[in-house]
């Protein structure tokens, strides 16, 4: 303790001979010739101070105060090609504590990549160990850091003296230590934590480093390492950090955008900005950077903070398209339902997976099946030839499917509907009473509302569509009453529409119908055989629960109902509908409905009440001849 507080006395003094004299007095004995005396004591006299106001050019300085000469033995060492060539040359020319934390370094590097059990069992190795150990303070701050992530990697216990000696000393010297080391030292505490062994002490103290000298951040890989741990970060420090990659995005690689973006993504960090500056970068790219895990894992980051990117996704595309041979099934998997969050399909890509699956069908799990169809239903994806595929798909669905756990289930059935492709036995084995209760106490409120809607629309497959039709009918348990729903700008400006166009009588307009098949009409009408507007309240009306009034439809006349259709309800950059909203389509048809589409995209084009009005019995007119034609 001494000797430590000495040497940090040392410093203050003036520069000059007698000082310098000084302080190589002061050395401690037990440093070796392969580290020059005068070397190290030049580099404690380096100023260790720091003061707020300093800029990073003092961190630049201190990577390299004095140029490292290596010993004879570290060179031969880098070159070893095994653990025990590594122990050999130690056991033979030895050397100072110095030399033994680089080449307990090499040797831990050997044994990741040749294997050494027991290798700390090794006489030779212990004598490495006890070198460091018996001379810590000796060890250079590079070496010091990169050797507790060496010994935690050769499996050294938490509770070993040396881990302990050399935590102790990074605490003294963690203000010396520059940016990047402190940031390797992060990615070891990270570890130790996975593994459930805190240090508290070095924690609070690295953290508190790391937010006091955040303007020396000055290189990629430094900040790539710190997002990549943003769990231990307080917000602040992030937002410092997400600044940071701003800047220095242009000199990222590849590998580093993907971390930066899988980072954003644990943390659900939707930073647009960041996030448009890596998307640019990663198309500046060539081909050879792009591995296929990269793109899997940009496509899944981009999925999970819903960032819409069309360049970057239609070269993920042309990526893997030549690749899809390589792909296994939970990359295919996993790509679907990342693009499917993404509300984009990509046809030929899409197609690929279908073929992909077809061709390694024993290869994928139940869970990976199901995976894949929801993803080709959310995005109502269709194959162009289908009849390999979904009879290799019943196929694997036959053995698992009674096992599924209940929302699970429902979700692929539901799917199967979207995709027109469910059979009976599939939609009565959730329709059971017995089942319902099952989903019914197994969620969440708002989740058991939803799931209830789907077996709604599974219900009215069964009623509407031919390949759907069960031998008993289906009976749904009663469901409590629901939270009503507001309506959007675009719903509630068609509904004040509507009304004008029929002169604001009550009797001739419903709006916001809720219907037995689980979907909701946004306006309904009906029209006699010259399109007048006729009163519906005394009609009957089958889609209803109560079933309307008691007068049958009058021969010639027709049910309009009209549809709002908002952005979310299409594919991204496309007019196309998500399956979801294709199947209501299909189900209202089915039950007797002309069906008016009102997109968001034409609706806003409309400025004024009487242009809305002329738009809507514009599109009335044209659904009514489409009708007739067919």
């Amino acid at each position: 303790m001494t000797t430590r507080l000495l040497w940090r006395w040392v410093r203050h003094f003036p520069r000059c001979p007698q000082a310098a004299a000084a302080s190589v007095r002061l050395q401690m004995p037990t440093v070796h010739s392969t580290e020059p005396a005068c070397s190290l004591s030049l580099s404690w006299l380096q100023p260790a101070s720091r003061h707020l106001c300093q800029s990073s050019e003092l961190a630049k300085m201190e990577e390299s105060p004095i140029p490292y000469e290596r010993s004879e033995i570290v060179g031969l060492v880098e070159k070893a090609a095994t653990p025990q060539e590594v122990l050999q040359l130690w056991a033979e020319q030895g050397g100072s504590a110095g030399d033994a934390a680089r080449c307990l370094i090499q040797l831990s590097l050997r044994v990741m990549e040749k294997g050494g059990d027991g290798i700390l069992q090794d006489p030779r190795c212990e004598k490495m160990l006890e070198t460091v150990n018996s001379q810590v303070s000796s060890v250079w701050n590079g070496s010091l850091v990169a050797l507790l992530r060496a010994l935690t990697m050769l499996g050294l216990p938490s509770d070993a003296p040396l881990l302990h000696s050399l935590q102790n000393e990074v605490l003294w010297r963690i203000r010396r230590l520059t940016y990047r080391h402190l940031a390797y030292l992060v990615d070891w505490v990270a570890f130790q934590s996975s593994k459930g062994q805190e240090h508290e002490a070095l924690t609070k103290t690295l953290l508190k480093q790391l937010e006091l000298r955040w303007t020396e951040l000055c290189d990629p890989r430094t900040i790539t390492i710190l997002m990549s741990h943003a769990s231990l970060l307080s917000p602040s420090f992030m937002d410092k950090l997400q600044d940071k990659a701003l800047e220095f995005s242009e000199n990222f690689s590849a590998e580093d955008i993907r971390r930066v973006a899988f980072s954003l993504a644990s943390q659900n960090r939707r930073t647009v900005p960041l996030l448009r500056a890596l998307s640019y970068h990663l198309n500046q790219k060539p081909s050879v950077e792009l591995k296929t895990s990269l793109l899997l894992d940009v496509a899944y980051a981009y999925g999970k903070l819903n960032f819409h990117q069309t360049q970057v996704l239609q070269r993920i595309a042309a990526e893997l398209l030549p690749r899809l041979s390589e792909l296994s099934s939970l990359d295919v998997t996993r790509c679907a339902k990342s693009l499917a969050f993404l509300k984009w399909l990509h046809l030929p890509l899409f197609e690929g997976f279908a073929q992909h699956y077809v061709s390694n069908s024993e290869k994928y799990s139940t869970l990976q099946v199901c995976n894949l169809l929801m993803s080709f239903a959310k995005l109502n994806f269709h194959l162009s030839e289908g009849a390999d595929f979904y009879p290799k798909v019943h196929a694997a669905l036959e053995s698992s499917f009674q096992n599924l756990e209940p929302f699970l289930k429902t979700d692929v059935v539901w799917s199967l509907c979207v995709l027109n492709q469910a059979k009976p036995d599939y939609i009565t084995s959730v329709t059971k009473p017995a089942f319902q209760m099952k989903l019914s106490a197994g969620g969440r409120v708002g989740q058991t509302e939803n799931y209830r809607q789907k077996l709604l629309h599974i219900s009215a497959y069964s009623q509407l569509e031919p390949l759907g039709a069960t031998a008993s009918p289906v009976v749904l348990l009663p469901v409590p009453q629901s939270k009503v729903e507001s309506n959007t700008p675009l719903q509630s400006s068609l509904h004040t529409a509507l009304k004008s166009l029929t002169n604001s009588r009550t009797q001739a307009l419903r709006t916001a119908v809720k219907t037995v098949y689980g979907w909701t009409i946004d306006g309904e009408l009906v029209v006699d055989s010259e399109n007048k507007i006729i009163d519906l309240e005394n009609i009957k009306a089958p889609h209803l629960p109560g079933g309307g009034g008691t007068g049958a439809l009058p021969a010639g006349t027709r049910r309009i109902a009209f549809v709002a259709l908002e952005f979310p309800n299409f594919c991204l950059r496309s007019k196309d509908l998500l399956g979801r909203f294709a199947m209501q389509k299909r189900h209202l048809r089915l039950a007797g409905f002309i069906v008016v589409e009102v997109p968001y995209f034409e609706w806003l084009e409309l400025k004024s009440d009487w242009q809305k009005v002329a738009y809507l019995k514009d599109k009335l007119g044209k659904a009514v001849a489409e009708d007739m034609a067919k």
